[in-house]
């Protein structure tokens, strides 16, 4: 494999050459490169679009861990490929077809994998909505409850992912892995040389914990399951091509995943949308939160009861994954745009929780 030589140079995140070689040998026949893409949109693990030619590929992509600041545990690109390699063989789940995994470090300088280019469009905003129906928009409100009650129905022995987590103590261990993220976080937002003052922070972590659910039965949980990390196709009929973005994936309880699904599902006029997520579920047509939950619930035969902790609890995780990406932003460290607005939304999300423990409902 060979990289062209009009190819430019200093892509953030990946040595081309250095790639180039392991590519030669991680895939014969595929071809040479000739442009790298940084694909937007990503606020964490970081998503390239890998143009070839001359081989049976026109296109693959990579993925990589974010460059500066990386919470401990995260990140995990061992992990993700190997959910997406077991969902793909078992069926049920649309994922991109995994290709190679590279666990060493000095090729570009962090563990990556290679999956397939699956067309499809990433919809996000208001602007996305443009030609989009009503009825196209509840198809697509349908076709997404349908994929996350796939996730949470895998049979995870069957699969291949028995041991792909300890269900037992779930949530606890999620509370006490967040806060000590968070910690990380400050540390290194004071390391920076900056404050970020959160109120109400504490009493949050303090009310959870004193909510804790028992556990619920092993499924698998996909840890960041929302519109925009799902590849989705208009025509002929709406349709979910693929569910991205596996980096947190675990086997727990499903109702977290729904909890933090519904954080991020935009409805027509809220008081504090999000800078992440996908706003254009505020567009006509698309579900509500309460109707995409019901839906779930007929979809899954899951008992709903208590769904305003999960969703107070994915206002906490979602808030302390901001602030690590709002610590990599002050360091510099981060690749695109649209972080700079991304610490404000932490409060937000503090505050938003407290709300509802203290309403008792979800919406």
């Amino acid at each position: 494999m060979t990289v062209d030589a009009e190819l430019p140079a200093g892509v953030p995140g990946i040595d081309v050459p250095r790639l180039a070689e392991w590519l030669a040998r991680a895939l014969p026949g595929a071809g040479r490169i000739t442009a790298i893409d940084l694909i937007a949109g990503g606020r964490s693990n970081l998503t390239y679009g890998i143009t070839l030619a001359g081989g049976d590929r026109d296109r693959i992509v990579l993925r990589r861990p974010p460059l500066g600041h990386v919470l401990p545990t995260a990140h995990d690109m061992g992990r993700e490929y190997r959910v997406l390699a077991a969902l793909g063989a078992a069926g049920g789940v649309p994922v991109p077809e995994t290709l190679a995994f590279c666990d060493d470090d000095a090729v570009i300088g962090a563990r990556f994998y290679l999956m397939g280019f699956v067309e499809g469009r990433v919809l996000r905003t208001a602007e996305d909505a443009a030609g989009l129906t009503p009825a196209q928009a509840r198809g697509l409100s349908e076709r997404l409850a349908e994929a996350l009650a796939a996730v949470h129905t895998v049979d995870v022995d069957a699969a291949g992912l028995g041991g792909f987590g300890r269900p037992e103590g779930y949530m606890a261990r999620q509370l006490k892995r967040w806060g000590k993220q968070w910690d990380s976080s400050q540390e290194a937002i004071g390391a920076a040389g900056a404050v970020h003052e959160v109120p109400g922070y504490d009493r949050l972590v303090a009310r959870l914990a004193e909510r804790l659910p028992a556990d619920a039965p092993a499924r698998l949980v996909h840890g960041d399951f929302r519109l925009d990390n799902a590849l989705a196709r208009l025509e002929p009929r709406p349709e979910i091509a693929a569910v991205v973005d596996w980096e947190m994936s675990t086997l727990g309880d499903p109702l977290s995943d729904l909890g933090l699904t519904l954080v991020y599902w935009a409805e027509p006029g809220d008081e504090d949308p999000l800078p992440v997520g996908a706003t254009i579920t505020a567009a006509p047509g698309f579900f509500t939160r309460r109707e995409f939950a019901g839906r779930y619930a007929e979809l899954t035969g899951f008992d709903l009861a208590g769904l305003d902790f999960y969703v107070a609890f994915a206002c906490f995780k979602l808030a302390v994954i901001l602030e690590g990406i709002h610590a990599r932003f002050l360091q510099k460290a981060t690749v695109g745009e649209g972080f700079d607005q991304i610490g404000a939304a932490v409060p937000l999300l503090v505050g938003r929780a407290h709300r509802i423990l203290d309403s008792g409902s979800p919406w």
